[in-house]
């Protein structure tokens, strides 16, 4: 059985930073893509951000400039530091992780962690 735990979502003002944590474990023989997702309040789950194995990396460009996902191979950790952070970053965010165990290969999600961008 494979489990995401994410942490380090809250409550910022505008122009703050976060740091999300998203770590792995189980019985994990390889991991793939780990991605942040996010979904704000009445909008569909949209990608954020996405670290490739071969540690190329993606942003949307809503987040370009201001995002940065980083990964912790040996932790099968993944993360994301969000700097100047603005109101319409506020949603819950989501981690996924593609990686093969005993099931085979598919994707998993973490519980989602609530950040929000107020004064």
């Amino acid at each position: 059985q494979v489990q995401l735990v994410e942490s380090g979502g809250g409550l910022v003002q505008p122009g703050g930073s976060l740091r999300l944590s998203c770590a792995a474990s189980g019985s994990i023989f390889a991991v793939y893509n780990m991605d942040w997702y996010r979904q704000a309040p009445g909008k569909q789950r949209e990608l954020v951000a996405r670290m490739f194995n071969s540690g190329n990396t993606y942003y949307s460009d809503s987040v370009k400039g201001r995002f940065t996902i980083s990964r912790d191979n040996a932790k099968n950790t993944v993360y994301l530091q969000m700097n100047s952070l603005k109101s319409e970053d506020t949603a819950v965010y989501y981690c996924n992780v593609a990686l093969l165990n005993g099931l085979g290969s598919r994707d998993y999600w973490g519980q989602g962690t609530q950040v929000t961008v107020s004064s």
